[in-house]
């Protein structure tokens, strides 16, 4: 009975060994490959017209902002002067619409009806001489007659010149002074438009990267349509990867990274999970072999936070991440990690 013991505990010792021995440590790293991507812009003007200058060449690193190309827009300049001098004269329309009749044609308004007064006077008095010597038979009836006629249009010019006061004492009329004002308005709104032209006559870098192609130079027409340069932006830089099925729960979205090249095998760089696509797909066929391209895999970003002025599009890059890191923080900033 004790020989049976020892042995049932010796065949126990030997399997627990055997168990011990084939059971698989916990991966804690996770090693993809993928390839360095990079994205593109194809810049044009926004105006068309001849190229003057073209100032980088492939190969420049540019800033945002940075003046690239610019095109003939003299023509335009000129434009622009016709019309600031156009909105000028308007605008002193409008502040003379605005002051109003100045106090000397007040005055002269005044002045001019105080003499028509004094003509109907005069006029009024002659007639009234007449009409006495008609009566008792000294002259015409048609001296009597021009005599009122005279009267009458002095009575007239009378009112005409009464109205020129109070329209002088009035004003402009409003109406007036919103046409001008809109007409203002119009030539102001002109000269944006123009100045919006000229400064469209400038092509700038929308991002900082490096120019990878010069498609047009100076003497050639420019338009939308037309692109200039082909602009490689270095910011951001990313990892296209694939991740496995069994690793997407242990991967989470903002994870660090460590991004290595060929061509600087001995350097990692700094990165972070940026994007984990929510859909899976198989393999791209030209990654490893024949039965990982057969299995199930969510496309991921490793954003690169170092070393954009290395890295170049489609490099080959191998990045290792760290299983089960625990979730970032909302708004946290991993390259600050």
């Amino acid at each position: 009975m004790k020989t049976i013991l020892i042995i049932v505990i010796a065949l126990l010792a030997v399997g627990a060994g055997v168990f011990w021995h084939n059971e698989k440590p916990l991966q804690t790293d996770l090693t993809l490959q993928g390839n360095v991507d990079i994205r593109q812009v194809d810049l044009a003007f926004n105006a068309s017209g001849r190229i003057a200058q073209v100032l980088v060449r492939e190969g420049d690193r540019v800033k945002a902002g940075q003046v690239l190309a610019s095109l003939d827009t003299k023509r335009l300049q000129l434009t622009l002067a016709q019309i600031e001098a156009q909105t000028n004269a308007q605008r002193q329309v409008l502040a003379r619409l605005l002051a109003g009749s100045r106090p000397e044609e007040v005055r002269e308004a005044r002045a001019q009806t105080d003499a028509a007064r004094a003509s109907l006077a005069d006029a009024d008095a002659y007639y009234q001489r007449q009409m006495d010597l008609v009566a008792r038979h000294f002259v015409s009836r048609q001296q009597t007659d021009s005599a009122r006629f005279a009267r009458d249009k002095a009575l007239a010019q009378l009112k005409a010149a009464e109205e020129a006061l109070r329209l002088s004492e009035l004003g402009p009329r409003k109406e007036d002074i919103a046409g001008a004002r809109a007409t203002l308005a119009s030539n102001e709104a002109a000269v944006a438009v123009m100045q919006q032209d000229i400064q469209e006559g400038e092509l700038h870098a929308p991002s900082s990267g490096v120019i990878e192609s010069r498609i047009l130079e100076p003497g050639d027409m420019a338009s939308p349509q037309k692109a200039v340069f082909s602009l490689a932006l270095t910011d951001p830089v990313w990892v296209r990867a694939y991740l496995p099925e069994m690793y997407l729960g242990r991967v989470p979205a903002g994870a660090l990274a460590r991004v290595r090249t060929d061509s600087h095998p001995d350097k990692a760089y700094r990165a972070f999970i940026g994007y984990v696509s929510p859909s899976a797909e198989f393999t791209p066929k030209s990654v490893e072999t024949t039965e990982i391209r057969a299995s199930l895999v969510y496309q991921v970003r490793v954003f690169v936070c170092e070393g954009s002025d290395v890295l170049r599009q489609g490099t080959p890059a191998t990045v290792t991440i760290h299983l089960d890191q625990p979730v970032p923080a909302p708004g946290a900033d991993p390259c600050r990690g």
